[in-house]
């Protein structure tokens, strides 16, 4: 059975993996009869935002315990993540990937990524392994690898000219639709980037987790 990284960054839109796309990541991983591996850093939260107000929040959490609520608590640290055991590695969105797994949110072209997170997909890279990046986590992908790769963060002309100022070439894609960069085994999809509701976000994902699973034989 093959084994597909699932890396977290929290949970909940605001402030960590948004939900929706890590749940539907992890069915259709499961589906598609392949096992997932969860991951977070181990660190604390950025921010903590009350997702019923938009408002920010005094206390502070730790990213792989909030994450653990997504994964059932069936998770590990990032740190413990080896490209080796995996065959394909998938990162979900939510500000988490622009604030937990990077500093994208405050730092935009100028930002630096969770230094597990690079060295994870720089191995499974090198080894010739398969990553799906969805919503804004693509974003990270142009200070993760030294060479321009084909992704997508969807049609938001803003971001887009970020993303291409670090590096990326960035091709438009409507929300059911995948970006594949072929040579290089990299997926991307817009997701909550563009979707209005849970089954608009999960067509993009679905093909794309179809799609790193097919690349990962």
């Amino acid at each position: 059975m093959k084994k597909i990284g699932v890396v977290l960054s929290g949970c909940g839109v605001y402030d960590g993996s948004e939900i929706h796309e890590a749940v539907i990541t992890l069915l259709a991983i499961a589906r598609n009869g392949a096992q997932a591996v969860c991951f977070a850093p181990d660190k604390p939260q950025r921010d903590v935002i009350n997702h019923l107000t938009g408002e920010p929040l005094t206390e502070q959490r730790n990213v792989l315990v909030e994450a653990a609520r997504i994964a059932r608590g069936d998770i590990l640290p990032l740190t413990q993540a080896r490209a080796e055991t995996l065959d394909g590695l998938i990162v979900p969105g939510g500000f988490g990937a622009a604030k937990n797994l990077s500093s994208f949110a405050a730092e935009g072209s100028e930002c630096q990524v969770d230094r597990d997170l690079q060295a994870l997909a720089l191995a499974m890279h090198q080894a010739g392994k398969p990553l799906g990046f969805m919503c804004i986590a693509p974003a990270l992908l142009p200070k993760i690898f030294a060479f321009p790769l084909r992704i997508t963060i969807g049609t938001d002309l803003d971001t887009a000219d970020v993303v291409e100022e670090m590096g990326a070439e960035h091709v438009p894609c409507p929300v059911d639709d995948i970006v594949v960069d072929e040579e290089n085994k990299v997926v991307t999809t817009p997701a909550y980037m563009l979707a209005e509701n849970i089954a608009q976000a999960a067509t993009g994902i679905e093909k794309l987790v179809a799609r790193v699973l097919a690349l990962s034989a």
